[in-house]
């Protein structure tokens, strides 16, 4: 471990917060532009966008036999989404679950998630199940889509808004900063923690996922500052269900995936954490600071279990 390390550690943070201020400014001024809600920008252009760094580690570990990272570090960027970046959000402001969500991508992201739990009860995820997942998003994009058409409104605030190649500039140019800060955050976190003597596992689980998580988390963040409480979790949302239908789609049909036992019981614990995620949203219809306490500190019980596992 280096001063090096330490340097370009941080010089990715602030990369991360940058672009994804500029990259939240930009989505949002575009869904006013095309009067489209934030939210479903927040589950689709956002949402893909910040899952970039998460697409990039699992599908290249998949296509070098590096299948442990390519599986762990999605379940635990996905875990990671819903307690640590959906309690942090909770927990600087209480925001309310858009019915979209509610109705539509929160049982969605269940169904998903237990889909992928029935996939990995062999202990691998083959072709056709990954083209399974590929056709599920397509029709999921679809019905996104049509609902983008179906609620277009005239935008009724008076936030001034960014043109329309302006905006575009502000979310590519966001994007391509948010990517560059993930890779130097996981490059050089991964070099740290190894030069600690964790485990690859635990660093897939922890420092890769949550490392390629960081653009969620910072954008969730910035957006429910700029009161945009349906952008901030309609991308933790929307990146949860892009990661298992899209990464691990496209992955394992490059590359089946053969996993350890260790990684099927983290699916379940996704299940888990997602069917809690669901009940969170219907209690009152919104999260509150009680529920991002809770949300944390769950998280916070799953790292100590990694590190005694």
């Amino acid at each position: 471990m280096g001063i090096l390390d330490i340097i370009l550690l941080l010089i990715g943070f602030v990369a991360l917060i940058k672009g994804a201020d500029f990259f939240v400014e930009g989505a949002s001024s575009l869904a006013r532009i095309m009067r489209i809600p934030s939210v479903v920008i927040g589950l689709t252009i956002v949402a893909m966008g910040t899952s970039a760094p998460e697409a990039s580690v699992s599908i290249t570990a998949s296509l070098s036999g590096n299948n442990d990272i390519a599986i762990s570090n999605i379940i635990g960027s996905n875990i990671f989404n819903s307690l640590g970046v959906v309690g942090v959000c909770a927990l600087l402001s209480v925001f309310y679950a858009n019915t979209d969500i509610l109705k539509r991508d929160l049982p969605v992201n269940l169904g998903i998630t237990a889909l992928l739990v029935i996939f990995l009860l062999d202990l691998k995820l083959g072709r056709i199940e990954g083209i399974l997942l590929l056709v599920i998003m397509v029709v999921y994009i679809s019905v996104m889509v049509y609902s983008a058409l179906k609620n277009r409104t005239e935008s009724q605030d008076e936030i001034k808004v960014l043109c329309w190649p302006l905006s575009l500039l502000y979310i590519v140019g966001g994007l391509a900063v948010v990517i560059i800060g993930g890779n130097l955050v996981v490059d050089h976190a991964s070099n740290i923690a190894s030069a600690l003597g964790l485990s690859q596992n635990f660093i897939g689980l922890t420092i890769v996922a949550v490392g390629t998580s960081l653009p969620e988390l910072v954008t969730s963040i910035t957006a429910t500052r700029k009161n945009e409480p349906g952008l901030a979790l309609g991308n933790a949302v929307g990146s949860n269900i892009f990661n298992i239908m899209f990464i691990l789609g496209a992955s394992s049909v490059l590359s089946p995936i053969s996993i350890l036992g260790e990684s099927l019981i983290d699916a379940i614990l996704l299940l888990i954490v997602s069917a809690i995620l669901l009940i969170f949203a219907y209690t009152g219809k919104k999260f509150d600071k009680k529920e991002g306490v809770v949300c944390v500190g769950l998280y916070v019980i799953y790292t100590i279990y990694l590190l005694l596992r």
